[in-house]
């Protein structure tokens, strides 16, 4: 099967991790190929395109002015580090941007942007206008204010969100290598490169790696997750070569690339924001019968539950799982978890007797759980 076409894209997403950015040795932009970028940005804007830039650096912007190079960060010294170096990165991508009559706008995200979905929707609309009236996004996590817990980790991740969140064409990892292979072609000459990916199976999924050393915090296992994030919203993806210049006009005119399909399906907005939730809050333990319901596309009554774990609201995000704690479905739970612990195993016409309010017949309706 041919990979999608980069020129033929309407929306496209671009990430651009800290060591593509930031020269290393001085901790300065790399200026030259920031313009190049841009450079491409004007291109695929001049052929119809909206462009929005993913791009990580902040920390590694600031590390060298504050003195914190020696060692591994501490939170608090990483927030600071942000603080210092979005001022930095958004100031190299103005001046880049601007050179090619474009405008930057930043925009900082957290975890919890995508995660809840009233905030969800501020930043998708948000997102729009942007691009409706002419912007060049650059966005980055929220470091300064994110925590361990409340975190992307990675921008890979990240970028399929915002790729999901604005319903984009493609998403393109713009890294140190041009693609996905079988196996680390830095350790093994016979891994083979793969150009199409159709689908990610556990088998694809294996062939992600460890995060390399350095600033980095991604690797080929997060771009695969994002992959499977994008891809499943109906988004293709692509891994790419990024370190020489013009990378995005290297790739319309047939660079090596590893492109993942869409799924055929798409799913919409709200499926594909609870597919993609990162961080879901609990997790629902389910009994054989309720697993063979789900896969028939049913809800989860509260008869099928067996165990509930975490602490989560209404609303939030859940994993359901069978008993050998294979992931079956991700979805919206309908009850808090204490109430949801109090329910569990029983059937749905008592559940105002043990309550002493009326709720939902079901635990997670089919409307708002998907299959994974």
């Amino acid at each position: 099967m041919l990979p999608p076409d980069l020129a033929t894209a309407r929306r496209i997403v671009v990430k651009i991790g800290s060591a593509l950015v930031v020269d290393l040795e001085t901790a300065a932009p790399r200026a030259a190929w920031l313009a190049s970028v841009a450079e491409d940005a004007a291109r695929l804007r001049a052929g119809g395109a909206e462009v929005v830039l993913v791009s990580s650096g902040a920390v590694a912007l600031a590390r060298h002015a504050l003195g914190l190079t020696r060692r591994a960060l501490r939170l608090e010294e990483k927030q600071a580090a942000a603080a210092v170096g979005q001022i930095r990165l958004a100031g190299a991508w103005e001046g880049a941007l601007a050179a090619h009559g474009m405008t930057a706008a930043q925009v900082l995200l957290t975890l919890e942007d995508s995660e809840h979905r009233r905030r969800y929707l501020n930043a998708r609309e948000t997102l729009r206008t942007l691009l409706g009236l002419g912007c060049v996004p650059v966005i980055n996590e929220n470091d300064t204010v994110a925590t361990a817990e409340i975190r992307f980790g990675d921008n890979d991740r990240l970028a399929a969100r915002v790729a999901e969140m604005i319903e984009a064409d493609a998403l393109v990892l713009l890294s140190d290598i041009d693609g996905l292979y079988t196996a680390d072609p830095r350790r093994d000459p016979s891994a083979q490169h793969l150009p199409v990916v159709e689908r990610i199976t556990d088998e694809i999924m294996a062939m992600g790696g460890e995060p390399p050393p350095g600033y980095s915090s991604g690797g080929m296992r997060t771009k695969l997750i994002a992959a499977r994030i994008a891809t499943g919203a109906g988004c293709a993806m692509a891994i790419a070569l990024g370190s020489a210049a013009n990378p995005l006009s290297a790739m319309l005119a047939g660079a090596r690339a590893t492109w993942f399909l869409p799924a055929p399906e798409g799913r919409s907005a709200r499926k594909s924001w609870i597919a993609g939730s990162l961080a879901p809050l609990g997790r629902l333990v389910v009994d054989d019968g309720a697993a063979r319901a789900l896969a028939d596309g049913r809800s989860l009554l509260p008869a099928g539950v067996r165990e509930v774990e975490g602490r989560f609201d209404r609303g939030d995000p859940v994993s359901v799982r069978d008993a050998e704690g294979r992931e079956l479905a991700r979805g919206l739970s309908a009850y808090d978890s204490d109430s949801a612990r109090r329910i569990a195993g029983r059937r749905s016409a008592e559940i105002e007797a043990i309550l002493g309010w009326r709720g939902r017949d079901v635990i997670v309706h089919r409307d708002d759980m998907v299959l994974v």
